[in-house]
């Protein structure tokens, strides 16, 4: 009998562009605006800066002649800084561009070491159910009990200021939601029928974690953590505003919004306002896109 000819399989991007996933993407408008504002943001990160007008981080660059200029369409401005200056003569708009690059990296390191500790500790616990299973959940109760923000400040304030302090505070108030979410998905799947299948053919548990486990409870925990990272970024601009951030020596959107509060009902509005919308359109950008793979990758939404 003639073996069967296997068809050759379709490459991974015509895959993709055939997937019910794409085609609902593609007629998402929500999700496509967010996906465009997200990669102009990871663009202008990356690249801005050699196209910005100045390094404000630079203090050879820097005139404090050029003090509060306005931006370029208000009168007694100077056109090669677009939306005007700082109070000491720095370009806004070139702030912004270093600004966001330490935003989103804070926001999304932050994000992936908070996803891997807190699913390996909410699988652990979910499948394991013993005592180092009930530990961890009473940690995460207990963790629960206290806001968010006053644990990163905590941290902060014991610690000291930086990037790595941030990154720190952020992963110590974001990983217990990763591991919440991740155990009561695991206590479902492990109940299942090729769960126990796997048990029967002498799978060892960490095989079975990794094989079967982990690729049901993924899903949820890809829609937080893309949610999650424009929470990290407006906490980590929070904690920056308030001075127990990223130091003054750094670039950070946060920075840039305190230091144009104190003259924001000066008449000197654009120091502050324009790095407050981009934060607000960056955060926006990543909750659309958010929003759209809740939605497609929830079986309890189809």
């Amino acid at each position: 009998m003639a073996s069967e000819v296997k068809k050759p399989s379709k490459p991974l991007l015509r895959r993709i562009v055939e997937s019910e996933m794409f085609h609902n993407y593609c007629h998402n408008l929500p999700a496509i605006v967010g996906s465009i504002i997200i990669f102009a943001a990871v663009l202008i990160a990356v690249f801005g800066r050699w196209l910005a007008p100045q390094n404000p981080y630079d203090l050879t660059q820097l005139n404090l002649m050029d003090a509060y200029l306005p931006p370029a369409w208000e009168e007694g401005s100077n056109p090669l800084y677009l939306l005007g200056t700082d109070i000491q003569g720095r370009c806004v708009l070139s702030s912004m561009v270093y600004g966001s690059a330490s935003s989103l990296t804070i926001g999304f390191v932050g994000m992936i070491i908070s996803l891997v500790l807190g699913t390996t500790l909410g699988l652990i616990s979910g499948y394991s159910n013993g005592r180092l299973g009930s530990f961890i959940m009473r940690v995460v109760d207990v963790q629960l009990s206290f806001p968010s923000m006053f644990i990163a400040l905590v941290i902060v304030a014991l610690l000291g200021r930086g990037i790595d302090k941030v990154l720190l505070a952020l992963v110590m108030s974001g990983w217990v939601t990763y591991a919440r979410t991740v155990r009561a998905e695991t206590l479902r799947v492990k109940n299942m029928d090729f769960v126990a299948s796997a048990r029967l053919v002498g799978l060892k548990r960490l095989q079975i974690v990794i094989r079967h486990v982990l690729p049901n409870v993924i899903t949820s925990v890809v829609v937080l953590g893309t949610l999650q990272t424009g929470n990290f970024i407006l906490t980590e601009a929070t904690l920056s505003f308030l001075g127990v951030g990223v130091p003054v020596t750094q670039p950070s959107l946060g920075l840039l919004v305190k230091n144009g509060f104190d003259v924001l009902f000066s008449g000197l509005w654009w120091v502050s306002v324009f790095p407050g919308l981009y934060i607000m359109l960056l955060v926006f950008g990543i909750n659309l896109f958010g929003d759209f793979l809740r939605d497609e990758l929830n079986p309890r939404l189809k």
